[in-house]
C-alpha cells in the first residue's frame, strides 16, 4: 500500500490517520512480518518526538525483536524483564514516563527516557508487544495510552 502521509501539527489528526492507515495495509496485505515492517515506519513518520518503535514477538515463552525503526535494539527479553517484559508478562499497557526509574529497565538505547509497551493479542493470546521509545522524558500521555491501544487492537488482526 502506498499512502501519502500528511502529517499535521495536531495529534489527533496524526493518530487518527495512522489508525486507518493500519487498517487499509491489513486489508491488503496478510503477511504479518511486512506488515510489522510498514506500520512500524508510519509510526515513525506520524507520531512526534519518538526515538524509537517496533515489535517485540512472543516465541518460546519470550520476546524476540521483530520488524522496527531506530537504533539497534535489544534482540531478546525474558518475560517479566523491562517494561516490554512486564507488560507481556502481566499482559497490559505499560507507559513510563522516566525509564531509568523503572525497576529492571533494559537500556538498549541510553538516550530513551520515556517508554510505552503495548500487548497485542491474537484470539486472546499474546502474540507480541508494541514498544515506542522517546528521548524526552514524560512524553506519552493518556491521548497516546488510547490511539496506541486503538492501534495494537487493529494489529491483531495483520495475519499472525
Amino acid at each position: 500500500m502506498s499512502k501519502e502521509l500528511k502529517v499535521t501539527s495536531d495529534k489527533v489528526d496524526n493518530y487518527q490517520l495512522l489508525i486507518s492507515i493500519i487498517k487499509a495495509e491489513i486489508e491488503t496485505e496478510k503477511d504479518y512480518i511486512a506488515n510489522l515492517s510498514n506500520i512500524s515506519a508510519y509510526f515513525m513518520a506520524l507520531v512526534k518526538d519518538i526515538s524509537w518503535v517496533g515489535f517485540y514477538i512472543l516465541k518460546g515463552g519470550e520476546l524476540v525483536l521483530g520488524p522496527f525503526q531506530g537504533k539497534a535494539a535489544c534482540t531478546r527479553i525474558k518475560l517479566g524483564n523491562g517494561v516490554c517484559g512486564k507488560a507481556a508478562k502481566d499482559e497490559t499497557l505499560i507507559r513510563v514516563d522516566n525509564v531509568h526509574e523503572f525497576p529492571s529497565h533494559i537500556a538498549c538505547d541510553s538516550d530513551s527516557n520515556s517508554e510505552i509497551v503495548i500487548p497485542i493479542f491474537k484470539n486472546s493470546i499474546l502474540v507480541g508487544v508494541l514498544d515506542i521509545d522517546s528521548t524526552s522524558l514524560e512524553r506519552f500521555k493518556e491521548l497516546e495510552e488510547e490511539y496506541f491501544a486503538k492501534a495494537a487492537l487493529e494489529i491483531e488482526g495483520c495475519g499472525w
